[in-house]
Order: structure tokens, then C-alpha cells, then sequence
């Protein structure tokens, strides 16, 4: 029973990751994929002909082309950027504050946080397209970066005061004995022991900011300050035609800093989302 257990289970695992992994299969052989193939029936399961030119339209926009794309991936480095910094700025000291004071209303301000997250986006996007407008910030990057703080602060301070959890007392104590501040002692002592968290935090917060398509495609109407979500739409999605070869070509694109995220920093990652659930 106990090797028949096993067998399934195996089984199972390998049906959902299957499932999982095939979308991203079929977007890397439909970015290699002549246009005449795309449509074939029965489908190229694997591809007899391979081609560069969907790749090479999209690299080439940033070059003498019609396309944006690399201007697309600068707005989107560049707002992810600033959202990965402000949000650790915002939520350490958050967090620490949660974790170490005790004050009346503590624990629903908590909850208040988390509730925060539960709204869904479009009640947000008209009261941030009129605020912005008349602050004169409609289609600049402050206009995407602060909606973006609503949502990866809440979720970042609750991370981050799990870390915190985490580390004794007594360790920040003899700190502040040997003549540090609070401040300072946090910095020194607590940081530098919950390194993990903190890139799982940023990882976080950049994968969030970096797959965001509905408020960047209203409040960055212009096209050159347009990130890469709706810079891909827009400009692959047509009224009488889809060009799919060039919109998954520019989505392998788009994955790979994600990808090259998760390969060398996935340890931390593991640790800084496991650490956090030691302690309440």
C-alpha cells in the first residue's frame, strides 16, 4: 500500500506540473514557430521549422523600428525599481513597529492592513485617474508607483513583521546596553537576521509590479511611458489581426528577469517565506 501510495502520488505530481508547465511551453515553441504553423490541425506539438524573426521584430523596435518594446522594459525596470525601494523603505520600519510595540488598537489596525488588500483594483482606478489628474501627475511614473505602494505594502509589512518575530529580544536589548539606539540597533542587529525576508519581500513586490496591467494601461496613456504589460497588448493586439509569434516572443522576454530572480535567489526566498511562520 505504502508503494502504491507512492506511485500516485508521484503521478499526481507529475499531471499538475504538466498542466502547469505546459502553458509555458506552448509560449516558447509559438515564439520559435513560423507564422504559417501557428494554426496548423493537428498542432506542431514540436516544431519541425524554427525561426528567430518574432524575436528579432521585437528586439528591433528599439532600434530604427515601429515598436517600443525596449522603451516598454525601461518604464517597467524603472517603475518596478522605484516600488521595490519605497515599498522596503515603507514596510520595515512598519513592520518592526507591529512587532515590537504593544498599543491599543494594535491588532485591528493589523487586520485593517490586510483587509486593505482584498479591494480589487477597478473601485481604485477612477478615484487614482481623477486625483492624479488634478495633481497634474496623469502619465508620469508616480502615477503607476503609488497605486502600486497600496498594494505591495500591506502584504510587505505583514511579511516583514513575521520576520520580526522571529528575532529575539534579548538580541536588540544588548544592543541598545552597549549604547545603540533603537534605530540604530535595527540596522545592526536586526537586518543583517532577516536578509531572506527582506528579498522575499522584494521579489515580491517586483513581481507585482511587474505583471500589473490594468492601472498602468489607464493612468500611462502616452506611449512612451507605457511599462510592458499594456505596451505589449497595445501593440500586438489589433481591431483585425493577433500577432502571437511576436507577442509570445516579447513574453519570453518580459519572463526572463523573473526567472532569473527566482534561479539565484530562490534559497532566500524559501527561507524568507518559511521564516515568518515560526512565531506569530
Amino acid at each position: 500500500m505504502g508503494l502504491l501510495s507512492r506511485i500516485l502520488r508521484r503521478v499526481l505530481i507529475g499531471i499538475i506540473l504538466a498542466i502547469t508547465l505546459f502553458p509555458i511551453y506552448w509560449m516558447v515553441i509559438t515564439s520559435v514557430k513560423p507564422r504559417v504553423d501557428f494554426f496548423k490541425l493537428p498542432p506542431d506539438w514540436i516544431p519541425k521549422t524554427l525561426t528567430s524573426d518574432h524575436y528579432h521584430a521585437v528586439l528591433a523596435s528599439g532600434m530604427g523600428g515601429q515598436l517600443n518594446f525596449l522603451n516598454y522594459f525601461k518604464n517597467s525596470v524603472i517603475v518596478c525599481g522605484i516600488v521595490v525601494i519605497l515599498t522596503l523603505i515603507l514596510a520595515i520600519p512598519a513592520g518592526y513597529a507591529f512587532s515590537r510595540f504593544r498599543f491599543g488598537g494594535r491588532r485591528t489596525l493589523l487586520n485593517l492592513v490586510l483587509v486593505s488588500q482584498m479591494l480589487p483594483i477597478v473601485m481604485l482606478l477612477i478615484p487614482f485617474y481623477i486625483a492624479f489628474r488634478k495633481l497634474g501627475l496623469l502619465n508620469t511614473y508616480a502615477s503607476v508607483v503609488f497605486p502600486y505602494l497600496v498594494f505591495t505594502l500591506p502584504f510587505s509589512m505583514w511579511m516583514l513583521k513575521g520576520y520580526f518575530d522571529t528575532i529575539p529580544r534579548a538580541l536588540e536589548e544588548a544592543a541598545m546596553i552597549d549604547g545603540c539606539g533603537r534605530v540604530e540597533a535595527m540596522r545592526r542587529v536586526l537586518l543583517p537576521n532577516i536578509t531572506p525576508g527582506l528579498i522575499a519581500t522584494s521579489i515580491v513586490a517586483f513581481i507585482m509590479a511587474w505583471d500589473e496591467f490594468i492601472i498602468a494601461l489607464t493612468l500611462l496613456v502616452s506611449d512612451n511611458m507605457r511599462t510592458l504589460p499594456p505596451g505589449i497588448i497595445m501593440s500586438f493586439v489589433g481591431e483585425f489581426e493577433i500577432r502571437w509569434g511576436d507577442m509570445m516572443a516579447a513574453s519570453m522576454i518580459i519572463t526572463i528577469p523573473v526567472m532569473l530572480a527566482f534561479a539565484f535567489l530562490h534559497k532566500h526566498l524559501v527561507r524568507g517565506l518559511t521564516a515568518g511562520a515560526v512565531k506569530g
